[in-house]
């Protein structure tokens, strides 16, 4: 074993001042898990990280006027009465400062009072939770992305169908009005050459005998509204 091992498991004897009221609740707890006041620092200093200990509120030490009477059982003073700080005897491993241990005493009280909670899961647990949400949020991003396009194509589809569709005239076309009609163009529009081809190709495609929604009607008022607006 190397002499850094041999300092790491060497152990201290700390003096922690504090309240009476204080040391009688952690000599409670212990006593309540059935273990000593300087288990439940080692078991807090073990499961939250030292900077998280380092930055709870310190119960700091006695008031002023927080004091106890002992008996002094040794010396030339030996059964003399002393007025004294109450205080903890904690053993444990050697590096630590005394506000630490009180600051880790009182975390373990908050978490047995249900003051607090402490998530114990592994850095990687953290980090594949992380990352599950993360892609959770990507697929909900996509999912939202296709139903607007979804929602999109329909109305570009429902707008194809209204330009494509139309009632044949029972009189068949002989206005300019009426060819704007069964070409699908707006009322008294005057649209170019180019438009009136590529819309007359468009619902030829969809009219003509020949295909699966042919329409003879249909497609000769085409041929003429063609003729008309030509």
């Amino acid at each position: 074993m190397t002499k850094i091992d041999k300092d790491t498991l060497k152990k201290q004897s700390y003096t922690v001042p504090c309240s009476r009221q204080f040391r009688d609740a952690a000599i409670k707890l212990a006593q309540l898990k059935k273990c000593n006041v300087a288990d439940l620092a080692r078991s807090v200093t073990l499961m939250v990280p030292l900077s998280s200990i380092e930055n709870y509120p310190d119960p700091g030490g006695p008031a002023r006027n927080d004091r106890e009477t002992v008996i002094l059982k040794s010396g030339m003073s030996e059964g003399k009465p002393w007025r004294r700080k109450p205080r903890l005897q904690v053993r444990m491993a050697s590096g630590f400062a005394v506000e630490t241990i009180r600051k880790a005493l009182a975390l373990a009280m908050a978490l047995e009072d249900g003051e607090m909670t402490i998530n114990v899961r592994s850095q990687q647990d953290q980090i594949e939770d992380s990352q599950k949400k993360t892609d959770q949020e990507a697929l909900l991003r996509d999912a939202d992305a296709a139903l607007r396009k979804t929602h999109e194509d329909h109305e570009h589809l429902q707008n194809l169908v209204k330009s494509l569709y139309f009632e044949p005239l029972p009189g068949g076309v002989t206005t300019y009005d009426q060819a704007l009609y069964v070409l699908g163009f707006a009322p008294e529009s005057d649209p170019d050459a180019r438009d009136v081809r590529q819309r007359f190709r468009r619902l030829a495609t969809v009219y003509h005998p020949d295909g699966k929604n042919g329409c003879h009607q249909r497609m000769s008022q085409l041929n003429a509204a063609m003729e008309l607006l030509r």
